[in-house]
């Protein structure tokens, strides 16, 4: 991960002073470049500038005071490479480290996109869900893997957490409704499948109650379900904030949201209670996990930033 972020602003007129002034005088900002009147649409300044990526969410806490947020523009982007000795000193002159920062204006834009309920979200969770259900039917704990990544859940737990730490309530209760919607939507539909199934001979009942050594675990929740939703919720919640998309995958197959759900709607079309009620188990205690871990953790990295914050530029440098 590079350790600048790159802002590219459009500054009304009357403003321009002040952003420009902001960036320039601030250390942990350079290659400021002020080009005069050459935005149109809004009309003003294009200003840019390689920015700390430690700094960059208090810079952008403080463009956002200025009003340029409701006035200009802001677009955030972050350098492939910056191989010059000013990205070097940057770094040094920024409180704490450039892997540790969270750009949190980022992560509320990352919330409020998983918010928003969309075809492809529901489209992945119903296949996820359908490829959980086949895993069951044939005791196979590598479909069981590949419904975990194909599932979208944890972005809406993320936006969750997310909102609550951050008092946005709207988008907490829209994501979480989103959340909680999906799973009905998917279930429901493999339901319907799973009757059609059943109907046509298919699937059987004893294809899903048997003994399965490989998938049994999808509805027998315990004590470690709990805390595995509860490790998951953290790293997952922590790889979102800093944008370690890999570590995501990780957390995708560590928790049985998806699989309990396939095996939920089983147990629906056969009509087995044990099946039901463990499912749904098993799927409430990985959600309520993950979105108590989370919480812990978003509220962490804030009270973390504001650590670093008033500690202020290491001394002699990293």
């Amino acid at each position: 991960m590079t350790g600048l972020v790159h802002l590219r602003l459009v500054v009304p007129e009357d403003l321009a002073d002040q952003v420009r002034g902001l960036l320039v005088d601030h250390e942990c900002a350079t290659n400021v470049v002020v080009l005069t009147g050459a935005a149109r649409k809004p009309a003003g300044d294009v200003v840019e500038a390689d920015v700390a990526r430690e700094a960059a969410s208090s810079v952008l806490d403080d463009l956002a005071a200025t009003g340029l947020p409701d006035r200009g523009g802001i677009v955030v982007s972050e350098p492939t490479d910056t191989p010059f000795a000013a990205a070097r000193e940057l770094d040094r002159a920024a409180p704490g480290d450039p892997d540790d920062a969270v750009i949190w204006s980022a992560v509320l834009d990352d919330a409020e996109a998983a918010s928003r309920p969309t075809i492809t979200y529901l489209a992945f969770l119903v296949l996820a869900t359908v490829l959980a259900s086949i895993a069951v039917i044939t005791d196979s704990s590598v479909l069981v893997v590949g419904a975990m990544v194909v599932g979208p859940e944890f972005v809406s737990v993320a936006a969750v957490c997310v909102g609550l730490v951050m008092g946005r309530w709207s988008l907490a209760a829209r994501s979480l409704l989103l959340l909680v919607a999906g799973f009905a939507a998917a279930i429901a539909l493999v339901t319907v499948l799973a009757l059609l199934a059943v109907a046509t001979g298919f699937v059987s009942d004893d294809m899903v109650t048997r003994p399965r050594p490989l998938t049994g675990f999808i509805w027998h929740p315990d004590r470690w379900s709990f805390v595995v939703a509860l490790v998951a919720g953290a790293a997952g919640v922590l790889a979102v904030a800093t944008r370690k998309s890999s570590t995501m995958v990780g957390v995708f197959i560590s928790v049985t949201t998806v699989p309990a759900a396939g095996n939920l709607a089983l147990g629906l079309a056969i009509g087995d209670r044990s099946e039901i009620v463990g499912s749904a188990t098993q799927l409430s205690v990985n959600i309520v996990g993950m979105v108590l871990a989370g919480i812990v953790t978003v509220a962490a990295l804030k009270l973390a930033r504001a650590r670093v914050a008033r500690l202020g530029p290491p001394v002699g440098g990293r």
